[in-house]
């Protein structure tokens, strides 16, 4: 290289506006969140007619039976009586919600596993994994609950419940509409955070159980000597960890979804509390009341959680490789 002051010092090329964009989404936490938003959208659309059915069996008590039958009859109820857009009610607005709610959910995994790692990039106990689990689910549902109380209520508006009457039926408000509704007649801002507590209650077991079961057997299902099962393994592992992880907490997703509707014209249950919710439901419905809608929410998690922690890692895995592209 010439000293010599006359001779102009080669230029530096410029940096692109999409070089640093690439740069800015393979960061592996920025990453994690997009793929975590990805990852809810593909997997709430692939089950969204059991999780709808999931719902109304949840919701049914002593005298309200109308959904008492097998997942096919249940299917084949919502097919007839409102063809395609009754299996698919209100996951326009769960993907609306599930967007934000992953993103959130694997984004805050990812940065709360910074503060626990004994090293950057060790692998973490499976006692830490549940803890950065369960906070990161906490800090999703807070973040999105609005959306899914009204999810749960457009999932429920259009069925043939005798309590909802014909007339109700007829006109269906939409998502906002809902929320404007809630808001002014059902207690204002409080009113879309009915329910908090037991979600709250049951999402952090859940998260931590789901993010500590995967990684260890996703961890089991990786041969020796490389870094990464294959894809089919990696939907084995999302399988079992989302089966484990929603059997054990099943109990808290009925007490949700009973008091999201705690006020709803026609179908409130009027709690008091949760353990209120609790002692009416085993006195009514015995044990199995606490466990109303599992088959369909079984046979909904295998697709589920296969779908997202496949499309969570293949979307994670192109935005971190668009880093190495460019350096």
């Amino acid at each position: 290289m010439s000293l010599d002051p006359r001779v102009p010092a080669p230029a530096t090329r410029p940096i692109s506006k999409g070089f640093q964009l690439r740069q800015t989404v393979s960061q592996p936490v920025f990453a994690a969140f997009l793929a975590g938003g990805a990852a809810g959208a593909v997997s709430r659309t692939v089950v969204s007619p059991l999780e709808r059915l999931k719902i109304l069996f949840q919701i049914q008590s002593v005298g309200r039976e109308e959904y008492k039958m097998s997942v096919g009859k249940g299917l084949m109820k919502m097919w007839r009586e409102e063809g395609w857009r009754g299996l698919m009610r209100g996951n326009g607005t769960n993907c609306i919600r599930i967007v934000p709610y992953s993103a959130v959910q694997f984004g805050s995994y990812n940065f709360y596993k910074r503060f626990v790692e004994p090293t950057p990039g060790a692998d973490l106990s499976a006692l830490r994994r549940l803890a950065c689990g369960g906070a990161a689910g906490i800090t999703s549902v807070t973040f999105t609950y609005p959306l899914d109380i009204v999810r749960t209520r457009l999932s429920i508006q259009s069925a043939s419940f005798a309590a909802l009457g014909e007339a109700a039926r007829k006109k269906l408000p939409g998502m906002w509409v809902t929320v404007v509704q809630m808001y002014k007649h059902e207690g204002g801002f409080l009113a879309l955070y009915r329910g908090i507590i037991p979600t709250v209650a049951g999402v952090a077991p859940y998260v931590g159980l789901n993010f500590m079961t995967y990684e260890s057997v996703r961890k089991y299902f990786t041969p020796e000597g490389e870094n990464n099962p294959t894809a089919v393994r990696k939907l084995a592992a999302g399988a079992v960890s989302g089966a484990v992880a929603q059997t054990c907490t099943y109990p808290f997703d009925v007490l949700r979804r009973r008091f999201q509707i705690n006020t709803m014209s026609g179908l409130g249950y009027q709690y008091k509390s949760i353990w209120d919710a609790i002692k009416i439901i085993v006195t009514q419905e015995g044990f199995r009341g606490l466990y109303k809608g599992i088959v369909p929410n079984l046979l909904k998690v295998a697709p589920s959680m296969a779908s997202s922690w496949l499309s969570f890692e293949m979307t994670r895995d192109f935005f971190v490789g668009l880093r190495s592209e460019d350096t």
